[in-house]
């Protein structure tokens, strides 16, 4: 790997890390910055470019795992989470049923997305409809939240929220984005809704970086390894950076402000591809 590629990935999973978090979409950034500047599958090819987006999302999804230990670990009885009661406690069974909806349809629809759905052009028109789903979460989502940290999230709270995240199979749509306006307009204040988003991606992300190397594996090639880790680690540490800021931003300045630059970011781009 030349200084050039190494540069490229640094850059790459500098956009993951800051993006991961916020409702802004990632994989929508990711598809932004190469597509239209860096270009990396002109030397990586076409899929394999596809499932380094994906895999240099576990550099994120580590950072999680870092940031929500002790939630993670209390899932498969590793961690006593303090004031935690055992008739009324965030488990396993409540990731599942949040993470099944687009599991299934992410199973069903996998080709179809790499195929169609991996471009500038779809990623304008999900930044759109993504910001008018987090504004009608904020204009229409109870004044009052009945639920205000995790231990009160009921299963049918999560099924919901996991049918809402469906939509974040479109690339530029916003896993966080989806849910945590699902969350919010189904009871949950935003940061709870974050905290369940953030601690439902570590199993959805981890799987679908799985499927995406083992079905490209015939494409991928020792010569790009390098480029995967650099990735992988820049996505690393910035996720770090930028995590505890965003849950802490996202209870003062809501989704509103997210929707606004999406908006924003998508007529810039239209202005580009378009005219």
């Amino acid at each position: 790997m030349d200084l050039f590629e190494f540069l490229k990935a640094l850059i790459l999973g500098f956009v993951e890390g800051m993006t991961e978090f916020a409702p802004v979409s990632s994989t929508g950034h990711l598809i932004i910055v190469d597509d239209m500047w860096l270009k990396s599958e002109e030397f990586l090819g076409k899929y394999p470019s596809i499932t380094f987006k994906i895999v240099i999302q576990l550099g994120s999804i580590l950072a999680v795992v870092v940031v929500f230990w002790k939630r993670l670990f209390s899932l498969v009885g590793l961690y006593k989470v303090e004031g935690q009661k055992a008739s009324q406690s965030f488990n396993l069974l409540h990731v599942i049923v949040g993470m099944l909806p687009a599991v299934i349809l992410g199973f069903a629809l996998k080709d179809l997305i790499d195929d169609y759905l991996f471009g500038v052009e779809t990623v304008i028109v999900a930044l759109v409809a993504g910001a008018i789903l987090m504004i009608a979460a904020d204009r229409f989502g109870p004044k009052t939240p009945r639920v205000t940290t995790l231990d009160q999230i009921t299963y049918r709270q999560a099924f919901t929220v996991g049918l809402v995240q469906c939509l974040s199979l479109w690339p530029g749509f916003s896993r966080s984005g989806a849910t945590i306006s699902g969350g919010v307009l189904f009871g949950m204040n935003h940061r709870t809704a974050a905290d369940f988003t953030f601690i439902m991606a570590v199993p959805i992300m981890m799987g679908a970086s799985l499927v995406s190397v083992l079905k490209n594996w015939e494409y991928l090639s020792m010569d790009h390894i390098s480029f995967y880790i650099v990735g992988f680690l820049s996505a690393f540490v910035f996720s770090l950076l930028s995590i505890r800021f965003f849950l802490k931003l996202i209870s003062k300045v809501k989704l509103v402000p997210f929707a606004i630059y999406r908006i924003v970011l998508a007529v810039i781009l239209a202005i580009i591809v378009f005219m």
